[in-house]
This record gives structure tokens, sequence and C-alpha cells, in this order.
């Protein structure tokens, strides 16, 4: 690996809104897997789950690289992540508590995001909470791999993705909510951005360029069907590659397509997005027979966007401002910053 360069504005703006499309694109696949009767169409739903969830991973991987990349400083990492997951999922999860009254043992396990762990205690109407789990493990198990490892870090997580998908194909295990069988897709973020980093760069971005997207997407497609066999065991690569190559093709349809405002606003939105949905869902607005129940779909989407809306702006901006603020303060603090 190549010592990281700084990152260039104007690029990473690009960068940044073809990756705000996909974001969006996770989001709708996801929200239309629990709120769509999508099952009784082949099992539809393992397709959009699969998809969703594939993208998502790969993009959150890609950006804590590039994260640690440009600003190689753990507690700045932590204090950034740690805000801007912890305080919406904390307060749905009091919501949670105060409705349900689960058991202490469960919420505990929810609140320190190891509830996706063997035995999986997920809570009503937080069974979602598996990839929030996986999200905060791996920002803790790359954070500190960076830290001690630096560029090295890269090789680590490639064997790291490697036993992962060796495991899936020993267990037969195409999809699942346990870390140590999902842990490939966020992996296969953290090498695509190590890879436009390393010094085979402009031979890696030209190659990307040159992808067919269209072949790449229908392959993409093909490993999140439940129908595919053993070609789930290749979501993860062919994911980082179709976000890779959408990144090295500015001009083509699916990135001019990507960059639609409406779906960059869905992005923007989409962390609320996921966390809010499955209450909704339980309340009076997910209730009834099965035409009254999908009847008030359109409110129950119309209600979900307004609280994601206001969730975003006002409760979690409040959240990631004050992560800046110790962010700024603990560079300070700790001098002799290294970097890569």
């Amino acid at each position: 690996m190549a010592r990281s360069a700084s990152v260039d504005e104007p690029a990473m703006s690009g960068r940044l809104t073809v990756l705000d499309g996909w974001r969006g694109i996770s989001i709708l696949l996801v929200l239309v897997t629990h709120l769509l009767p999508l099952r009784v169409f082949g099992r539809l739903d393992y397709f959009t789950a699969t998809a969703g969830m594939a993208v998502f991973f790969c993009l959150s991987g890609f950006l804590i690289s590039e994260f640690l990349h440009t600003k190689p400083h753990l507690g700045a990492f932590m204090i950034r992540r740690i805000c801007r997951i912890v305080p919406l999922a904390w307060l749905y999860l009091v919501c949670i508590w105060l409705l349900y009254e689960p058991a202490l043992g469960d919420m505990a396990a929810n609140f320190l995001f190891v509830a996706n762990l063997p035995p999986q205690r997920f809570l009503p109407a937080a069974a979602h909470f598996w990839s929030l789990c996986q999200e905060m493990q791996f920002y803790f198990v790359a954070a500190l791999s960076f830290f001690f490892l630096r560029a090295r870090f890269v090789y680590v997580l490639a064997l790291i993705g490697l036993a992962v998908i060796g495991l899936r194909v020993y267990d037969g295990v195409h999809a699942s909510s346990i870390t140590y069988y999902r842990l490939d897709e966020i992996l296969a973020g953290c090498l695509l951005s190590a890879a436009l980093r390393s010094s085979k760069q402009g031979e890696i971005k030209r190659w990307l360029g040159r992808l067919p997207l269209a072949l790449l997407l229908v392959l993409f497609v093909a490993s999140c069907l439940m129908q595919a066999g053993w070609v789930n065991y290749l979501r993860a690569p062919l994911c980082a590659l179709l976000v890779g190559a959408t990144l090295m093709q500015p001009d083509s349809v699916l990135v001019k397509a990507l960059g639609a405002r409406w779906l960059v606003y869905v992005a923007g939105i989409s962390y609320a997005l996921y966390v809010w949905h499955p209450l909704l869902a339980d309340t009076w607005l997910g209730q009834g027979d099965l035409i009254t129940k999908y009847a008030k779909r359109p409110l129950l989407m119309l209600v979900l966007f307004v609280l994601a809306h206001l969730s975003t702006k006002y409760y979690e901006r409040w959240w990631m401002d004050l992560g800046r603020k110790l962010e700024r303060r603990t560079r300070r603090v700790e001098p002799g910053t290294s970097t890569v």
C-alpha cells in the first residue's frame, strides 16, 4: 500500500453523490422488504433485503476505510461513529422498552450492540438492529486494526474477508444476520477503498472504468437471489466491483440515475428511515386485515418520511455537531497524530 494522498475535494464530491445514490437505493430496498408483501412473489423479499443490505454494508466499509486513511486518528473516528449511530439507536430502544417492557438481559444485549450474536436476543419491533450490531462491532475491529497496523490493516481485512466467505461456504450459509457470516460485505467496501488508494490505483481505476455496468448489475442481482445457490457467495466482491465501476464511470446512465436529487435526499435521511420504520409498522398504521393494512401503507410511508426528516434535521444533527466538536477537541488534546 502506498501512503494515502490527501482527498481531492471535487473528486470526493462526485464520489459522494454516487454513494448517496446507492445508499438511497439500499434503504428503499429494505423498506419495500419490510413494508410490502413481497414474499408471495417467489420470495422476492429475499432479493430486496439481501441486495439492500449488501449495498449498505459495502458503502459503509468503503467510507470507514476512506475516513481512516484521510483522518487516521482512533479517538476522532470512534467519537464520530458513536455520535452518528448510538443516540438514535438508544432513543429507539428506550421507546421499545417503554412500549413492550422486554427482559433486562435482552435490553442490555441491544444497548451494547451484541444482540445479533448467538443466542440472538432481538426485541419486539427491533429485529433490524442486527445490522447496527454488526456495524458497531466492525467499527471497533477496524479502528483497532488500523491503529495497530496502519496501512497493513488492509491485508488483515482481506484475510478476514476470505475467511468469512470460506466459513459461509463450509456451513452453506447464503445470507445471515450473524456478524461472522456477513462481515465480508463490509470488508469488500474497505478493500475497494484501499485498492483505489494503492500504488496500482491508476491501473485499477482504468480497469474499473472499462467494466460493463449492465453485466455487473445483472451478476450482482443474481447473487442476491435465493434461487442462485452458490452465486450468493460472490455477492460481496460483485457489489464492491459494481460500486467501484460506478465511481469510475461518471457519464454512464446508471451513475446519472444515482445522482437524482430525490434519491440523494432519501440517502440523507436513510438512517432515520431504517431505525424508525418497524415501530411505525407495529402501530395502528400497520395493523388490520391484509387489505386494510396495505391500504394504510401510503399513510405509514408519509408519517415515516416526516418523522425521519425531523429526526435527521433536529435530533441527529445535534449529536453529529457535538461529535465534530469533540473530534476537534480530541485532536488538540492528543498531539502528534500520525499519518499513513
